[in-house]
């Protein structure tokens, strides 16, 4: 009769995910955003690694975690397994559906730069297809599902491609357009805005230094409710041009002032280095480069 243990044909994969994220990312938080799950979740599977080897990992405070020496010290194997192991899956994924790219890119290029031109891109893909996810936060290419991504950076770093540079200015309906000779005039009317963007303090401290500008008017979390806000005459915009350059060019949109600004971004399109042997996804990026 045997009298050996019985041997542990499984890892706690979950756990070792949700320690590696954290130990890589800075925490419990941190580690259940990008794992989507709760940070009780993160925290569930930690204890369970930790009481399965009978160490701690993480040091708990009251403002955070941090790693243990032990901790410290097996970060990276796991991180370099975890990367293996999505390299992997990224390959499986590519040889099973060759012609299929996935991008990501934030909501308002999604919707008013890359959205019109997908019948452009398509023509020139032939049979690839592609796909697209809008997403707040730039993805982590070696852990999501993701070939491309399409986003602005305020520099470009190797292996980015530049699409174009953004510069802002104020766009209005004709009918508003009526109203303003001057940049001045802008205190007169309601001013539109993305919540978060400083667009409107960038343009005005350029191009009104020693006057006093204060946008007073709405703000949107999305911007392509502002763009539509401002297509409906409800007031002025501070226009980003790769985002409202089909409604310039269709007069539905119109720039009273003649003062574009450079705003110190670029969009920029990118991939992960092994991607270069992808035919698709190096043929879609060439492609986003063509449709600018």
């Amino acid at each position: 009769m045997s009298i050996s243990p019985p041997i542990r044909n499984s890892l706690h994969l979950n756990a070792l995910r949700a320690f590696e994220a954290a130990a890589r990312l800075g925490g419990f938080a941190q580690a259940a955003n990008e794992l989507v799950v709760t940070p009780g979740a993160i925290a569930a599977q930690i204890k369970i690694l930790e009481s399965e080897y009978g160490a701690s990992l993480f040091e708990r405070h009251a403002k955070g975690v941090r790693l243990t020496p032990l901790g410290e010290s097996v970060r990276q194997d796991f991180t370099l397994a975890f990367d293996a192991i999505e390299a992997a899956a990224r390959n499986l994924r590519r040889q099973a559906a060759p012609q299929k790219v996935h991008i990501a890119t934030s909501p308002a290029l999604a919707e008013l730069w890359l959205g019109p031109r997908l019948r452009q891109l398509a023509g020139l893909l032939g049979e690839i297809d592609i796909s697209v996810t809008a997403v707040e936060d730039l993805p982590n290419l070696k852990r999501t599902p993701f070939d491309v991504c399409l986003f602005y950076t305020d520099r470009l770093e190797k292996g980015q491609r530049r699409i174009l540079d953004e510069e802002v200015f104020p766009v209005c309906a004709p009918a508003l357009a009526a109203q303003l000779r001057h940049p001045s005039d802008l205190n007169t009317v309601r001013c539109i805005a993305d919540v978060v963007w400083e667009d409107w303090c960038i343009w005005a401290s350029t191009v009104m230094p020693h006057q006093s500008f204060s946008a007073r008017g709405p703000g949107f979390s999305l911007y392509s409710i502002a763009v539509q806000q401002a297509l409906l005459g409800a007031g002025v915009l501070i226009g980003r041009r790769s985002l409202v350059q089909q409604h310039l060019n269709s007069g539905a949109l119109i720039a009273p002032f003649q003062c574009p600004v450079p705003l110190g971004l670029t969009i920029a399109t990118w991939m992960l280095p092994e991607s270069r042997n992808s035919r698709a996804v190096k043929a879609v990026v060439d492609a986003l480069i063509l449709v600018r």
